[in-house]
């Protein structure tokens, strides 16, 4: 594989920087994930920063040097990392629980697959124009054609996320079959809730990921202003031509068997996956799950009283 990356991460007008993100690789498989603390409750960075380390651990685990079933995996991950925050909390007796948005793209190939989860969006621009984008988990993606009784609605709250009593609403999409010179950008909402998705468009589709994406950043900021939001971004140009001599290059084709690089700052995969077992299936999560939402719900009951 040969494409060029771009990522950062910037404070804005918040105390915290909740947002994290990354991207690792083998010599056939590119993983990059993205994840937005929510404010609102406790510990949100704790939340995204478990995520990714427990999707980038998993794939660390099953990319030798491809992931076999890149669907299941992606929703396998997603789905792990919201127990893996729920046990979080249960362990440290949380009335409340850390939350996140998730989104991952998993790239084989020629092809890629993605899963998110909330309202940190997807980008794929193809020959300067728009090829699609993920839709948030919030009232106003979701209704957006529905008029009725809006003063009763605010459509910005999102429905759904990691780490929520609930299990998780996701959207899972792939294969799409990429073509040289396809971007893909993953952000958090400080970055589209400042400009808008022609901005974003145009600027990936006239400049490399290299300089469109400090200055999509740069853009956002500015105008959030004083008060606005973390601005999170990574994003990759696939297949770019000589882009193994860019500073932001990379070309897997000399990486062993075995070999994994990562920019995500992991806890070890023993640690981070530390009593999930090897064959964790969907049943067992659930059952993980609703095991942990009922020991929060008597320790929360037990406290009222």
């Amino acid at each position: 594989m040969r494409f060029s990356v771009f990522q950062i991460s910037r404070k804005g007008g918040r105390v915290l920087n909740e947002d994290r993100m990354g991207y690792c690789y083998t010599r056939e498989s590119g993983l990059f994930v993205l994840a937005d603390g929510m404010g609102g409750h406790p510990e949100g960075e704790v939340a995204a920063q478990i995520a990714l380390q427990t999707v980038s651990s998993l794939y660390q685990k099953q990319a030798k040097t491809t992931v076999a079933k890149p669907a299941e995996f992606l929703e396998h991950a997603l789905l792990v990392a919201h127990q893996q925050i729920i046990r979080y909390a249960g362990e440290k007796g949380m009335l409340d629980t850390p939350r996140t948005t998730l989104v991952v793209a998993l790239v084989q190939g020629t092809s890629a697959w993605w899963v998110h989860c909330g309202d940190s969006r997807l980008y794929v621009v193809r020959d300067g124009a728009l090829l699609t984008r993920t839709r948030d988990h919030s009232y106003m993606e979701q209704h957006a054609d529905d008029t009725s009784r809006p003063e009763l609605i605010n459509r910005n709250i999102l429905f759904t996320c990691l780490g929520s009593p609930t299990r998780p609403v996701f959207d899972l999409t792939g294969p799409v079959e990429l073509q040289q010179g396809d971007k893909i950008l993953l952000c958090s909402d400080g970055l589209w809730g400042s400009l808008s998705d022609d901005q974003i468009v145009k600027q990936l589709g006239q400049h490399s990921v290299s300089v469109a994406v400090p200055d999509l950043v740069e853009q956002a900021l500015r105008s959030g202003g004083p008060h606005g939001d973390n601005v999170t971004v990574v994003a990759f140009e696939w297949e770019t031509p000589n882009a193994f001599e860019s500073t932001q290059g990379v070309q897997t084709d000399s990486i062993l068997d075995g070999v994994f690089a990562s920019t995500i700052q992991s806890g070890g995969i023993d640690t981070v996956l530390d009593g999930l077992g090897d064959d964790l299936d969907d049943d067992a999560i659930e059952r993980s799950i609703a095991e942990i939402n009922e020991a929060i719900r008597r320790s929360s009951a037990s406290k009222s009283n």
